[in-house]
């Protein structure tokens, strides 16, 4: 018979002692901030900080972010003194009985409590991890791979001129990033109000694509943006139109919300059809998922839920053979915790981005290594989501107004 001293001693139960010792200490939230940066676009992060000096950073929708800071800080009161570590339960109840600008819990809320409560959760992952010392990918159930793919936006100034598609070419190939994954629509010719494209309209757009595919090659992957804008005859042609490029994807033909017009599109496009970012929890994706209204899930972490809740978005589509990738408008923040999200996440093609570009948005963590390389963002092994703010490029980009984190971490 085993001693117990030596059944304690195996490896295998040593990883669960340490885990058991960090959670015997009771956490409890101290305090939630936030802070806003512009730069283009508007940024709004989120620290949630625990009563030992502990805390998780996470980002919050920015634009359009109306009202979302307001949202994350009428929120507090009810945050404060809570365990940190009961990441379901406090996403479940977020904005129950409490004095919050919109929506009663996330069960049935308006948008912004989604988008408030979304930063909030992925700051709480963080802290897990922090507080556990082990990667937030590690208590999310571990990674099916060390790095996860990035797709960008670049695009041909005249996708109609063979020229400038060449010229694009050469650009994205030269690209430090390495990216291999573009993503973008083509120009309306007309006012912007009618949602039916003309056959002299659809038979344009194929030529642009198809002088893209020419310029750029086969060994690169083009996802077809639409924006929402098209009707559903239209949206059959336009998949047909782009056939011939082999796009990995046609993102957002359709209004948003499911109705049978996605059921419908997808049956009859050869080419995937993609669509996800402004929809939330498991109830806004379960009609595209049970009735194969997509081929592609295309979640925002701030608008669906945050971590968990996406996962399981995640685990819902994996029954009916649909994959997932991510919308992704964020910062840097953003982006690093979207893709260790996705490396948990066994089906998965590709996390969008707007950085990698050089500027100072490239700049705000610091990091070990390459941001992004080859097109691909590599993992870590740092407890938590191993997001350490670059203090002079917030403080160089706060929005107008705003003041650096007030509390001490």
């Amino acid at each position: 018979m085993i001693s117990r001293r030596a059944f304690l001693a195996t490896p295998f139960l040593a990883t669960f002692h340490r885990l058991a010792a960090a959670e015997r200490k009771k956490l409890k939230i101290r305090n939630v901030e936030t802070l806003i940066m512009r730069g283009g676009r508007t940024y709004t992060l989120v620290r949630v900080l625990a009563d030992d000096g502990l805390f998780g950073i996470g980002e919050a929708y920015g634009s359009p972010g109306v009202g979302v800071k307001e949202q994350v800080l009428s929120l507090k009161p009810w945050l404060i003194g809570k365990d940190p570590l009961e990441i379901d339960v406090l996403y479940t109840l977020m904005g129950d009985r409490t004095e919050s600008l919109s929506g009663t819990r996330t069960d049935g809320s308006a948008h912004n409590l989604l988008r408030a409560v979304s930063g909030i959760e992925m700051a709480l992952w963080d802290l897990a991890g922090k507080a556990l010392n082990v990667p937030t990918t590690t208590l999310l159930g571990g990674r099916f791979r060390d790095k996860v793919r990035v797709y960008d936006h670049a695009a041909p100034r005249n996708m109609l001129d063979k020229a400038s598609c060449r010229e694009w070419a050469q650009k994205i190939k030269a690209d430090p990033s390495g990216f291999t994954a573009h993503k973008f629509g083509f120009p309306h010719s007309d006012d912007g109000k009618s949602k039916m494209l003309s056959p002299a309209e659809l038979s344009r757009i194929r030529q642009g694509f198809e002088n893209c595919r020419e310029a750029a090659g086969m060994d690169r992957d083009i996802m077809v943006h639409c924006h929402w804008e098209y009707n559903l005859p239209s949206a059959i042609g336009l998949a047909r139109a782009v056939e011939s490029i082999g796009p990995m994807w046609l993102e957002d033909p359709l209004p948003v919300d499911y109705t049978d017009s996605w059921k419908r599109l997808a049956a009859s496009s050869n080419v995937p059809i993609c669509t996800g970012e402004n929809l939330a929890r498991r109830e806004g994706f379960k009609d595209f998922i049970v009735n194969q209204g997509c081929d592609i899930l295309h979640p925002d972490l701030r608008n669906s839920g945050g971590f968990l809740e996406t996962k399981r978005i995640a685990d819902m589509a994996a029954m009916y053979g649909l994959p997932m990738s991510n919308h992704n408008t964020g910062s840097q923040i953003c982006t690093y915790a979207s893709v260790q999200w996705a490396s948990t996440i066994r089906d998965y093609i590709a996390c969008e981005t707007i950085t990698g570009q050089g500027g100072w948005m490239d700049q705000l963590l610091v990091l070990e290594g390459p941001y992004i390389q080859n097109g691909y963002i590599r993992m870590h092994d740092h407890p938590g989501l191993n997001i350490k703010l670059n203090e002079d490029v917030a403080r160089a980009h706060l929005a107008p107004g705003e003041t650096y984190w007030s509390s001490v971490g």
